[in-house]
């Protein structure tokens, strides 16, 4: 099928913050006491950038996609859905114009990742890095972000019609 116009998606992610486990967001490992809990390696912000690319093409979302409740995606590399997600996208015709990511966490302080972060979710959905960009908010000691309970994600994603054959 030929896509026309235009699609924007949006996702959102929330996993709980835990002991014990790596804290892994945007497909990179960031040094931190804690970590996301979850089936996956929960990395909230690749989960709701895949949320959002499959929400634009109008393709469910990462839950009927990738379930918790599958084992073959326990512990599974967040990068595999987001690639797969644009993998389906490409081949209805689209491509993602721009990404625009909000990662909501108190700690630890990711403005010095959020360059990278943004670089590597480039990497894994094949476009460049102007394309991608990454933000980093506090919960203001609000909520359960601003009391170290977790960490949320936003995306919102720009699909249009391919120019590729």
């Amino acid at each position: 099928m030929k896509a026309n116009g235009m699609r924007i998606g949006l996702g959102h992610d929330r996993h709980r913050l835990v002991a014990g486990r790596p804290l892994v967001l945007g497909g990179l490992t960031i040094e931190f006491e804690m970590g996301l809990d979850g089936h996956s390696d929960a990395d909230v912000l690749l989960h709701a950038v895949t949320d959002a690319i499959l929400g634009a093409a109008g393709l469910g979302d990462i839950g009927e996609w990738f379930p918790n409740s599958d084992p073959q995606w326990a512990n599974a590399n967040s990068a595999i859905f987001l690639q797969k997600a644009v993998d389906e996208v490409r081949q209805r015709g689209w491509e993602i114009a721009n990404l625009d990511c909000t990662v909501h966490a108190e700690r630890p302080r990711l403005s010095p990742f959020k360059r990278a972060i943004a670089s590597k979710i480039a990497e894994l959905a094949g476009i460049s890095d102007d394309r991608v960009n990454v933000k980093a908010k506090t919960g203001e000691k609000v909520g359960p972000v601003g009391r170290l309970e977790a960490i949320d994600a936003d995306a919102i994603v720009l699909l249009v019609p391919s120019l590729r054959g």
